[in-house]
């Protein structure tokens, strides 16, 4: 049995960054980074899926999500953060300290003072031929983050609630055209959202249409789609595919032990804090609006210092 002052659940820039300061604080933080072999608890997080980043600060050249990730986590490792490729399974909060299993663990391996919940969120996918090869190269899930590089291209937004329309919006500031793709004849979003795609000259609308498959080799050349009232198919001329059908936050350790928001994100107060004392949540677990790398990094740093602050308050 290990214990610990500040156990990191997660290795995404939240995760990360949180244990860089915690770090400093001299707390000897553990982070348990993910496998590499899931979906949910990849190391790294959703930013090793990524190819340039251009929007992080301090990088004046882009440079690829894996590299951002990697310096990230030797700057953990240089403040004495200890980092362990492995999942944790099972964590109880209903009493203190926490109690933390891990893959092979029968019994709990790590007790903790503190948690910091930084499991992230996932993106919701079609499940088509092609989407999981060309993703990153031609299809993405975020428009804040890769919509600079499809300038003056044709792009496919999949989806029709406001998401879909937030995104094919601000991708009109860089393509020539936006085609929302949607597998029914009327949208999911707000009024408000609908009327300003349709007033937008820039975005056309594939109506009763569902994706079928993601084309092309090294690059995205085009998306299969199928009527879904007449059974016709036929191919959108497109470079570029937006993903926009919705996330789920991975908060399957803690759903049935604290308060959630109705959209299932873990509910924070005032900084990091959440409904269970001594349990902080950062990052795309528990942000449904922003979803950027630095707004992750940034919750990240004020759940390590509330954490911080905490256990000082309780003397430990």
């Amino acid at each position: 049995m290990t214990h610990t002052r500040v156990l990191i659940v997660g290795s995404g820039p939240a995760g990360l960054t949180a244990a860089i300061y915690a770090g400093r604080a001299q707390l000897n933080p553990i982070v348990i980074e993910g496998e590499p072999s899931s979906t949910t608890d990849q190391p790294g997080g959703q930013l090793m899926l990524t190819t340039d980043i251009e929007n992080f600060p301090g990088f004046p050249e882009a440079l690829t999500g894996p590299e951002l990730m990697a310096r990230m986590r030797a700057q953990a490792e240089r403040f004495g953060a200890d980092l362990r490729v492995t999942k944790v399974q099972k964590l109880d909060t209903t009493s203190h300290p926490f109690r933390a299993w891990l893959t092979d663990d029968v019994e709990p391996s790590i007790t903790a003072d503190t948690v910091i919940l930084a499991t992230g969120a996932k993106s919701l996918m079609m499940n088509v031929p092609g989407e999981e090869r060309l993703l990153s190269h031609g299809l993405s899930t975020c428009a804040t983050c890769d919509g600079f590089f499809f300038r003056g291209q044709e792009i496919a937004v999949v989806g029709g609630g406001d998401s879909a329309m937030e995104e094919a919006l601000f991708l009109t500031r860089f393509a020539s055209g936006v085609t929302i793709v949607h597998r029914r004849d009327s949208l999911r979003a707000s009024k408000i959202m609908q009327e300003r795609a349709f007033a937008n000259e820039k975005i056309r609308f594939a109506w009763n249409s569902q994706a079928l498959e993601v084309l092309g080799e090294d690059r995205v050349a085009g998306l299969r789609v199928r009527d879904t009232v007449s059974g016709e198919e036929r191919v959108l001329n497109v470079t570029g595919i937006f993903v926009a059908i919705g996330h789920v936050p991975n908060t399957t350790l803690v759903k049935d032990q604290m308060d959630l928001e109705d959209n299932g994100y873990v509910r924070t107060g005032l900084g990091s804090f959440t409904s269970i004392d001594g349990l902080f949540a950062a990052g795309d677990v528990q942000d449904h609006v922003y979803r950027q790398a630095i707004t992750s990094a940034g919750s990240g740093c004020i759940a390590a210092i509330d954490a911080e602050r905490w256990l000082e308050a309780q003397g430990l």
